[in-house]
């Protein structure tokens, strides 16, 4: 599921397309101990539309067009269709259309055995169905063809915020008074969720399932191996860990602040090259020795590159989006340097009369330190 696939569903989560129905809404409440103390399924054809406005809102954050990053799609191994396990489950409630409580139960059951969470949560999941327009070869949309229903259920797993002790202000009485109870509060901004069948080639796909993470730098990994029963594949964060491994072992004593920063805007500008593709644009073992080639890293060193690269990465590429540096930070002992893109040229490492010096060309004489303004001598 691309990223243009992805937007697709997401603009069309809502009443006002007229293509979207979210018919039914699960939701349940799980206490610290991992307890369901709470489950119903409800009607969003009879609820109030302030409420069905509310759930609308929170499920559509999954749909995060950051595909690769909070949203990545995960096939499901052959073993997960077997009866009751994580295929099965996500397959047997789809088809009840959230009608099945059985099928809720299991759902419910299936995910607080198997995640991994800090803390009470809940989870919200809403049966939805989406007309798909079809499209002639030009792109465009066919009124001869009939049109299709894509089924599928989202899922978000919302924490449990404990509102504080404290003052609040009695309206009733007209008066400030000290709340000793607590109460709990369902965030408005899920963690996590996933989103069954995907949506692929505007047509649903049952083998792949995608997962959303708030930060895609700590995805759950128990949704994905434990709950959703996949095999999980490198974060934003664990991808751009790794490049800088292949870069530090590849490059080795050549490595400095030219080549560094040329490799990040190599890779900036394919990324903005390819920014326009539906699908992600991932760099491998080969793309990655052009670019340290061009950068003016020797032969010598770029003969480890692909054994480097399995080692590190596998067979995986690496999602180029990932590896980009949006400014520069130079750190030493007691010394941090932040460099916006734009000055990245200022700036030079040397060595003077022996010394390791990192050398700042200035050309705006205006200069201040702590807002106070310093004059050059």
């Amino acid at each position: 599921m691309n990223k243009k696939e992805t937007a697709e569903i997401k603009k069309n989560f809502s009443d006002k397309s007229g293509f979207f129905i979210m018919e039914k809404v699960l939701t349940a409440f799980v206490d610290n101990e991992k307890n369901l103390r709470y489950s119903n399924i409800s009607s969003c054809i009879t609820m109030d539309s302030d409420e069905t406005e509310l759930y609308t809102n929170i499920l559509k954050k999954i749909l995060n067009t950051n595909v690769g990053k909070n949203f990545t799609e995960y096939e499901f191994p052959n073993e997960a269709y077997e009866e009751e396990k994580s295929q099965d489950i996500l397959y047997k409630l789809l088809k009840s259309e959230l009608k099945d409580e059985e099928c809720a139960d299991n759902f419910l059951n299936h995910i607080i055995n198997n995640i991994s969470y800090t803390g009470a949560f809940s989870v919200i999941t809403g049966y939805c169905t989406y007309t798909i327009r079809r499209k002639n070869k030009l792109d465009e949309f066919s009124e001869g063809d009939a049109d299709e229903i894509y089924r599928y259920l989202i899922t978000a797993i919302c924490p449990v915020e404990v509102s504080e002790t404290g003052f609040v202000f009695d309206n009733f009485n007209n008066e400030i008074v000290h709340r000793t109870e607590t109460e709990l509060f369902i965030s408005k901004a899920p963690s996590d969720g996933f989103l069954y069948p995907v949506f692929s080639n505007r047509g649903s796909d049952v083998n792949h399932v995608m997962y959303y993470a708030k930060k895609a730098g700590s995805p759950n990994i128990s949704i994905v191996e434990d709950v959703l029963g996949c095999t999980f594949v490198m974060s934003a964060e664990s991808e751009k860990v790794n490049f800088q491994n292949i870069l530090k072992t590849v490059a080795g004593d050549e490595l400095d602040y030219t080549l560094i920063n040329t490799v990040n805007e190599k890779i900036k500008e394919t990324v903005e090259q390819n920014k326009n593709e539906t699908d992600t644009y991932t760099i491998d073992s080969n793309k990655i020795h052009d670019m340290l080639e061009e950068s003016g890293v020797s032969s010598e060193r770029l003969k480890a590159l692909d054994k480097v690269y399995e080692s590190t990465c596998g067979n995986a590429p690496l999602t180029a989006s990932n590896l980009v540096e949006s400014k520069t930070v130079l750190k030493t002992a007691g010394i941090t340097v932040n460099i916006s893109p734009s000055a990245s040229d200022k700036i030079r490492t040397s060595v003077v009369d022996g010394r390791k010096c990192l050398l700042i060309d200035i050309d705006d004489p205006n200069i201040e330190i702590n807002g106070l303004p310093v004059n050059m001598r």
